[in-house]
């Protein structure tokens, strides 16, 4: 295994790419990242079931997937981080392969034992759908079983560093680089929990709730409206207007300091993303068919 030293807790998650050689490198340069081991995950279960699988058995078609089982310090490196990174190491759409790699052991997965983390995998995998027309060929749910490999296969790029890989070198050395966002809470470690899950599904993985149904479409008290992750303040009720589409609509942000506008390519249209400055939480769209004496800006904003 690959330990490195640090302090905090530790959480697991097993992530299915491909061949787990080139997966486990991968995740072994994140930092925040305590230990990799690779293994053979989630095959038949039932009384026929074997008390250890080998390489050979699983390239035999045994039902098992290559896996690497990722120890992590949550306080470092969110789940939702270590999912992003796989979604950008393989491609999702890809059913049973990966890169030269064919057969049902290399198909891509991503199986918890904390149920906790169900509904971050659910809300990561819907994220990753919107971005794209096909379906998504990335499976996941609870670890059934798990097998350690053999150990020529631990660390095998490491010790054979002209081994063969789907993941490039350039993604290995961006995955060294890879820094989560700074999410700024209202209350560590608790604020999390105080979300409802429309709220986290919004804030962290850019959902959007159904138009005309959110508690501030036609609030136009008097007030300010704060990022709901940090209590930063973003916009006020003056520059709020009713835009007729379903969600709180401004024609400006309090100051343009306390938003990020990033392009969002999904469902096969260009638009502009709007993000919490200080937090990194997803708040909505801007568009330019706002009001023209106002700076012809629209910023559709959730209520959660």
């Amino acid at each position: 295994m690959n330990h490195h030293t640090t302090a905090g807790q530790t959480k697991e998650i097993y992530l299915a790419g491909g061949c787990f050689w080139g997966v486990e490198h991968y995740f072994r340069q994140i930092p925040g990242v305590l230990a990799t081991e690779v293994g053979y995950a989630n095959g038949p279960d039932g009384p026929d079931s074997q008390d250890q699988v080998t390489y050979q058995q699983v390239c035999a078609n045994s039902g098992h997937v290559e896996t690497v089982k990722v120890q992590y310090d949550p306080e470092r490196v969110p789940l939702e981080f270590l999912l992003d990174m796989l979604f950008r190491a393989i491609d999702p759409l890809a059913v049973n392969r990966q890169g030269n790699d064919v057969g049902i052991q290399y198909r891509s997965g991503i199986y918890y034992t904390d149920p906790a983390d169900a509904l971050i995998v659910d809300l990561a995998l819907a994220s990753l759908q919107r971005r794209h027309q096909q379906p998504i060929a990335v499976e996941a749910g609870p670890l059934r079983n798990y097998f350690k490999a053999e150990d020529y296969h631990q660390d095998y790029l490491i010790h054979n560093p002209d081994g063969h890989c789907h993941i490039s070198p350039a993604a290995m050395a961006a995955a060294a680089q890879a820094t989560p966002p700074v999410r700024q809470l209202t209350a560590e470690p608790d604020a999390i929990g105080q979300l409802t899950p429309l709220q986290y599904a919004v804030t962290r993985f850019g959902a959007t709730e159904q138009p005309f149904t959110g508690e501030y479409d036609q609030h136009f008290e008097p007030g300010i409206y704060v990022d709901v992750t940090s209590g930063q303040p973003l916009f006020v009720s003056t520059d709020k207007y009713d835009a007729g589409c379903g969600w709180p609509a401004f024609s400006q942000p309090i100051t343009p300091a306390v938003l990020q506008e990033l392009e969002d390519l999904s469902y096969g249209r260009v638009r502009t993303e709007v993000r919490s400055a200080g937090s990194g939480a997803h708040l909505g769209h801007v568009f330019d068919d706002g009001p023209a004496e106002a700076g012809g800006l629209r910023y559709c904003i959730n209520s959660a």
